[in-house]
Formats: C-alpha cells, structure tokens, sequence
C-alpha cells in the first residue's frame, strides 16, 4: 500500500512515519510511530507497555516462548501493523488491535537491532548509517558500536 499517499489523503501522521520508516529503513522512525500511536490511545507509556505484553504472553502460549524472534522480515510486521492500525482506527473490536499494533513495532525494532539483515528496508542508501538510530558506522557494519553495545 502506498502509504505515503494514503497518509496524506487521511492526514495521518502514524502511517507517514511508519512510510518515513520504509523510505529511510532507520528505527527512529518507528520510535516515532509508536509515541504518536500511544498519544492517540490516550494510554500512558506503562499501560500500553502491560498491554502490548499481553500480546506477547498471548503468543507465546499459541506458538511458542521468543517465537517471534527466530527471524521475521521486517517487512512482514510492517504490514501487520498497518493492518492492525486501519482496523484500531475503524473501531474493530474483534481482537485488540492496538495491542498487535505496538507488538508488530516493537518487534520490527527489535528484528531491525538484533537481525538487521532482515531489515528489508534498509536499502544501499543506508550501508553507511546504523539501521536502529541512523548514525554513520564503518563500511561492512549495520549496527553502530553504541545500538550493538546496547543489547
């Protein structure tokens, strides 16, 4: 889906950072996604925080603990979190989708810090910056010594 047309033609500010996100493949981005999410949610930091485990603990339960990190494109948690966040939007009630929302962003920063070859948005663009905060690193890296050593 072409988010950027679709955050303009909605004047959403989520989708054009999450689009920012696909452009620039850095997490900042997704930092950023999930604040303005949460400021809409009208939660606090640690209740969507708790809310989110839950999905986590969910998950486990029907697929396994840590499941979610042997290896999913990032591109993959991307969409499902687009999906989820039309749906959140729309008012659906059929799962908590604000839930799966942050669950899908904070899986896709962990996946771009922890598997950044599975970062599919990090383009030729980016071989020089670190795919989690941007900052230049040496040629052959993907993650900067400070986002490495933060592990």
């Amino acid at each position: 889906m072409p988010l950027d047309v679709v955050a303009e033609y909605m004047f959403d500010d989520v989708l054009g950072i999450i689009e920012q996100f696909k452009i620039h493949g850095t997490t900042t981005f997704l930092f950023g996604a999930l604040g303005v999410f949460r400021g809409h949610t009208k939660m606090d930091d640690h209740t969507l925080l708790l809310e989110t485990a839950k999905h986590f603990e969910d998950g486990a339960k029907k697929y396994g603990e840590y499941n979610w990190q042997k290896g999913i494109p990032v591109k993959s948690y991307i969409d499902s979190a687009v999906r989820h966040y039309l749906k959140w939007l729309r008012g659906d009630k059929d799962e908590p989708h604000d839930r799966a929302f942050c669950w899908n962003i904070l899986c896709a920063i962990w996946t771009c810090k922890h598997k950044p070859e599975l970062n599919d948005y990090a383009t030729k663009r980016n071989e020089d910056t670190c795919v989690c905060c941007g900052e230049g690193i040496p040629e052959g890296r993907q993650v900067c010594h400070e986002c490495e050593g933060s592990e």
